[in-house]
């Protein structure tokens, strides 16, 4: 090993500090329990999938995949999603009899960094899948849930930004006419770059009346009065059910009683290439990027040979924990520190602390140069030395 790489870690890994740790762990487990009470169901899939399968249906680029070869000389990618697994999994295994599933998972994904700049290559998501379901109560359960997960986690202030990419897709090609052009007002809108795609729409060979519509486009944001905006800017198609479904689903999220967490927005669009229909972005305090995303994505599971209805959510759990500015405080473990002659009689000490539910260390005593620096980090110590036990609060 060269001194060069002794400390160092790949492209973007990160490791995690027993504080931070035991704080992810603990809003991971509150967020896992949410989402069980709903129904939903857990699973895991490999970290190792076949680039031919799992890699080429995920719509991560190309670029960001980890790639390596078995021994047979297959291409295999570490899983840079969990959708695409589980679609995997349930068009192969678990959609034989039509039912709708609900299933979650809460792993670890890998996206290939080429610089650092903070993004981590390795991060965990949570989330959910609701599969063999093609309605809008479907989408307004997923996206509700979603409120109640943030919620359990601790999250209080946070938003729902609403889409439909069927509507956007619809105006686009109205007004531009080819999928090309469609396609590149659609990436000004992904990069959240509004100045570029005035200046695009500007340079068009286009009405004003068109260009007009595509600027207002820009504002359809707010409450379901947007729905009625949106519905002036199209000439009929099937951008026209896409507003539809997005009234029933207002009217869905009402009856849940999380209408005050979402907001429509209307020019929402997503780096994920299999969305069909409904989709979202949620936004928490604190942090200046979607902390997860979501919607339909029908066009999936066709990729694995299924014809089924498919909708989800994954949240990034550095990203919440972030928008939670949670503190990194002190342990809660007490301490035994022992001497030899009474060690039997901490053993039994910290054996009974920990039938209690108690965080217990065992020290002895020898085991310790600096006594205080040792102990400052527990909440309570108990001292079993010498002929007389000790009790009392570290400060």
């Amino acid at each position: 090993m060269t001194n060069l790489f002794m400390f160092e870690k790949p492209l973007g890994m990160r490791d995690t500090f027993p504080d931070l740790y035991e704080i992810k762990d603990q809003t991971k487990k509150k967020m896992e329990q949410a989402m069980k009470l709903w129904g939903y169901r857990f699973i895991e899939t490999p970290s190792l999938e076949y680039y031919e399968t799992v890699g080429e249906a995920s719509a991560i680029l190309d670029q960001q995949l980890f790639k390596l070869l078995d021994q047979q000389g297959h291409t295999l990618v570490l899983r840079p999603d969990m959708t695409a697994p589980i679609a995997r999994v349930a068009a192969s295994k678990l959609l034989k009899e039509e039912a709708p599933l609900r299933l979650a998972y809460s792993n670890s994904v890998f996206r290939a960094q080429q610089r650092e700049g903070g993004r981590p290559a390795e991060f965990e998501q949570v989330g959910i899948e609701c599969i063999g379901d093609d309605s809008v109560s479907a989408d307004a359960e997923v996206i509700a849930l979603m409120v109640s997960v943030l919620k359990e986690a601790g999250l209080e202030h946070f938003k729902i930004s609403i889409g439909h990419i069927g509507f956007v897709q619809e105006l686009f090609t109205q007004i531009v006419g080819t999928e090309e052009r469609a396609d590149t007002l659609r990436r000004y809108l992904y990069e959240k770059n509004y100045v570029g795609y005035r200046q695009h729409v500007d340079e068009l060979a286009l009405s004003s009346i068109d260009k007009e519509r595509l600027f207002r486009f820009l504002q359809l944001r707010g409450s379901e009065d947007v729905l009625g905006e949106a519905h002036s800017l199209l000439e009929g198609g099937k951008g026209l059910g896409a507003l539809e479904q997005l009234k029933d689903l207002w009217s869905i999220l009402k009856d849940y009683e999380v209408e005050k967490y979402v907001k429509f927005d209307l020019s929402l669009v997503s780096h994920m290439s299999y969305y069909s229909g409904i989709l979202f972005e949620v936004y928490g305090e604190n942090v200046g990027f979607a902390i997860g995303n979501g919607g339909r994505y029908n066009k999936l599971l066709e990729k694995f040979g299924k014809n089924s209805g498919a909708t989800g959510f994954g949240l990034r759990l550095d990203y919440v924990l972030e928008a939670m500015q949670v503190e990194l405080s002190s342990t809660l473990q007490q301490c035994v520190l022992f001497s030899d002659e009474r060690r039997k009689e901490a053993i039994g000490l910290a054996r009974d602390l920990r039938n209690e539910g108690v965080e217990v260390v065992l020290q002895n005593w020898k085991g310790v140069g600096d006594v205080d620096e040792f102990t400052k980090g527990f909440s309570n110590v108990h001292f079993v030395v010498g002929q007389d036990r000790k009790g009392g609060e570290t400060s």
